[in-house]
């Protein structure tokens, strides 16, 4: 299922999601200007490499014998470590990746910071960010395949828009032999593709002991969507919002 455009309603401007898509678009263009060779470097630099943020939280920044030749380094600095967690966020593998994400956030993004407001949106997004990257990196402690894209922050917020807004209609693309538009409740769209997400991850576990073949960090995107149910019951909303489908 593809969602394709909302009906909530919102009563303010949102920035923050604005700015965001926009920092997230002229990464992904400096992506493409720099060439494939440059993007690979970026990309290992600013990219979440699970192995590198482990041996600096378990092994005081060394990098063990069999891991040297793939980290290229011997020691591990802690911010060169800590950094990428929120440096990946902004990164993109393709056209396709970032069209997708933008995408997501532009239709949910808003009525969320709607209903915290600018700041508290920001942080909600970051720290489900972080999330993300925590739970993968739990999953995949040996991996020395860097991860990037904003899905885990986006999946925190489409976890918030389904505590928020369960009974808002979506107008979504089902491709089922033949291809539908169907405008469906929020909890439906949403919760579908957590399921989706939390199976595959547990089948990519089970077989491959990482993200998988199709290269998605689908543990990412559950513990991003977890962490945004979570947060946003614990946020205050802003003073003056509009309710909906509550």
């Amino acid at each position: 299922m593809i969602p394709l455009k909302d009906d909530a309603p919102r009563i303010g401007t949102p920035y923050v999601n604005y700015v965001l898509i926009v920092v997230n678009c002229l990464v992904f263009l400096f992506e493409v200007w720099i060439g494939p060779s440059g993007r690979q470097s970026l990309v290992f630099v600013f990219g979440m490499v699970p192995a590198r943020f482990t041996v600096v939280l378990f092994n005081h920044g060394y990098v063990p014998w069999d891991l040297i030749s793939s980290l290229g380094t011997r020691y591990v600095p802690t911010m060169a470590a800590i950094v990428p967690v929120f440096t990946s966020m902004f990164l993109h593998g393709s056209w396709l990746h970032i069209i997708f994400n933008m995408w997501a956030l532009w239709i949910f993004g808003d009525n969320v910071e709607d209903y915290l407001g600018h700041s508290l949106y920001l942080v909600l997004y970051l720290v489900c960010g972080v999330a993300a990257a925590l739970l993968h990196t739990l999953f995949n402690i040996g991996s020395t395949v860097p991860t990037v894209g904003a899905s885990g922050a986006i999946a925190g917020v489409m976890g918030a828009y389904f505590v928020l807004y369960p009974r808002a209609r979506v107008l979504t693309l089902v491709p089922l032999f033949f291809v539908f538009f169907m405008w469906l409740p929020a909890w439906v769209v949403l919760g579908y593709w957590f399921i989706a997400q939390f199976l595959s991850g547990a089948a990519t576990s089970i077989s491959t002991h990482g993200a998988g073949s199709s290269g998605i960090a689908f543990w990412a995107h559950v513990g991003g969507f977890v962490a945004g149910v979570l947060l946003i019951k614990l946020f205050p909303a802003r003073t003056r919002r509009y309710h909906y489908g509550l």
